[in-house]
């Protein structure tokens, strides 16, 4: 989504193309993994612009029931923890079905990710993959109950 304008309810009556490609692309979606870094204590301004376009216009948010986990790294102590804790208020508003545990708040550490950006680290991995088999069953029971597509509104 590199051309994506910033979001404003201007062009909510006439969506331009990557927004709606954006849009398109989440209806065909199962679920969302949202992998995010901290920058001031909060998310990126690209991920929350994203987010305001997949959510809009009102009555077509892209996030309503959507299966969706997040997670991050960043080289401080506590990873993204107050980033996610940011991003997890965003998505409650959208009405996203969150995974809320396990948590996965990662250390970026040079001798844990290897500069290929394979993870050197046999503790992580396994953190990492048990994080992903979780995030599978959760999407498996959100969508047992609200299957995509019930409901869902068009894409603007």
């Amino acid at each position: 989504m590199d051309n994506l304008p910033l979001y404003s309810p201007d062009f909510d009556s006439d969506y331009p193309p990557e927004a709606r490609a954006l849009k398109d692309a989440l209806a065909a979606s199962d679920a969302v993994l949202f992998v995010t870094p901290e920058y001031n204590r909060s998310i990126p301004g690209a991920l929350k612009n994203a987010i305001d376009w997949a959510s809009r216009p009102w009555g077509q948010n892209s996030f309503d029931h959507m299966p969706a986990a997040v997670i991050g790294a960043s080289i401080g102590q506590i990873g993204t923890a107050v980033a996610q804790q940011s991003l997890r208020g965003v998505l409650s508003f959208c009405n996203a079905r969150q995974m809320t545990a396990p948590e996965a708040y990662i250390h970026f550490r040079p001798e844990v990710f290897a500069e290929s950006g394979e993870i050197s680290d046999a503790e992580t991995t396994t953190f990492l993959q048990n994080f992903m088999t979780e995030f599978r069953e959760h999407i498996q029971r959100v969508l047992t109950v609200l299957p995509r597509g019930a409901g869902q509104q068009a894409s603007a």
